[in-house]
């Protein structure tokens, strides 16, 4: 069991590493502009789409992620427009939108998966063979991620985001145009979200119409798993939180996997990971409040 386990901890790693940009595109709306989501299932599969449609035709690996994770982001600000134009609840627009985008996906891919074996074909991983030097790769697109977030929430424009989240009325009185900073929270959130399904379909080799069903509650699950151990106090630990979360709850489904279970389970063992993260949650925010009193 365990060395099953020790084996599959480099592969946990690789894919936990595509999976924090995912949980942190996810949190942008969740946590910062308090806006539930639900456009990330359709513009992951979105980003891998384009991006190997892209690929196969013989574009650039880089201007193909660039355009893919664009489209994505434009994905997001249809979500936003939904909501505030015609007052649709936020969790039923991102779901309209992510049912649209399969039919414009399948219409892209022209079939419900793509591989991208051919020698042609290059992506920005072709030339990378030890698997070590793909996760540095993905470890440092991380931290350019990370640290551009951190450093735009700390701007003007960054702390009036926050602000429409915290409070929206108050940020109203204070003259912020609430749907400027929900269309740019959408759009920053879905365009990592789509950045992180054409890096995976570039990982991975291949696009299939069906990679987005459930990467939501696994960014929820990262998430939540993140929060629980470092919290959210700070704006760095709610950064910090999807990925760290990312790396354990990954490594959860390894060892799911290595005592034996089928990975058509994996989906129950992340909804028993997301209950528990929120039990743990609620029951210390009920400690400390006691605590308090």
């Amino acid at each position: 069991m365990f060395q099953i386990f020790f084996e599959l901890i480099p592969a946990g790693i690789l894919q936990s590493l595509i999976l924090s940009l995912v949980a942190l595109g996810v949190m942008i709306p969740f946590r910062l502009i308090n806006f539930p989501d639900l456009t990330a299932e359709g513009a992951y599969p979105l980003g891998g789409a384009l991006c190997a449609s892209l690929l196969i035709a013989g574009v650039n690996p880089i201007v193909a992620t660039v355009l893919a994770s664009v489209a994505g982001g434009m994905l997001g600000l249809s979500t936003a427009l939904i909501h505030l134009r015609f007052k649709v609840n936020t969790l039923l627009a991102g779901i309209i939108v992510s049912t649209m985008i399969y039919s414009v996906n399948l219409r892209l891919m022209g079939k419900p998966n793509l591989a991208l074996f051919s020698e042609n074909t290059t992506t920005l991983f072709s030339s990378i063979e030890f698997l070590s030097v793909k996760i540095l790769l993905l470890l440092a697109i991380n931290l350019i991620m990370m640290g551009l977030l951190y450093r735009f929430l700390l701007s003007e424009k960054g702390l009036r985001l926050r602000v429409v989240g915290l409070n929206p009325f108050v940020a109203k009185k204070q003259g912020v145009h609430l749907s400027q900073y929900i269309f740019l929270g959408l759009f920053a959130g879905n365009l990592l979200n789509s950045f992180s399904g054409s890096l995976m379909v570039q990982l991975q080799q291949y696009s299939d119409i069906g990679m987005g069903v459930g990467i939501v509650i696994h960014a929820l699950a990262a998430l939540m798993i993140g929060e629980s151990i470092l919290g959210s106090y700070t704006l760095l630990r709610q950064i910090l939180a999807p990925f760290i979360g990312a790396l354990i709850y990954q490594q959860i489904q390894g060892l799911v996997i290595s005592l034996g279970f089928a990975p058509s389970d994996l989906k129950l063992v992340t909804g028993a990971i997301v209950l528990l993260a929120i039990s743990y949650k609620h029951w210390s925010s009920k400690g400390s409040a006691s605590t308090v009193i």
